[in-house]
């Protein structure tokens, strides 16, 4: 699983916003709010999303609904865990990890383990 483009970004974004299935039209209106861009680029990006198994579609007419597969925290966990995955040691990965957590984050990652808790750990 690679990062995401700027515009593939910016696309799922709003799919995981809404939470709702959307056609190209759909997300196109939303993303021209801020920038102009052709129903085409839109169209060709979602085609690639749903190559990449972040998006799934059916035909409805002669157009695509598109839904994301999951939620932007179970993708971003998913992105975590690869990039763990890549890291030689894992546990310096993870020491260096802590080391740069906000306190917000550490008291986010402190909530997590307790709705959470690892394997063999018990509260």
């Amino acid at each position: 699983m690679r990062g995401l483009g700027e515009l593939e970004s910016a696309i799922m974004d709003r799919m995981w916003a809404t939470n709702a299935p959307a056609s190209v039209r759909d997300v196109l209106e939303h993303l021209r709010k801020n920038r102009a861009l052709a129903y085409t680029t839109v169209m060709t990006v979602m085609d690639k999303l749903h190559t990449k198994g972040l998006l799934k579609r059916k035909p409805v007419g002669r157009a695509y609904i598109y839904e994301a597969v999951s939620s932007k925290e179970a993708y971003t966990a998913d992105v975590m865990r690869e990039s763990l995955a890549k890291s030689g040691n894992r546990a310096a990965t993870f020491v260096h990890f802590l080391e740069r957590l906000t306190p917000e984050e550490a008291s986010a990652l402190e909530a997590a383990l307790q709705v959470y808790p690892p394997r063999g750990r018990s509260s």
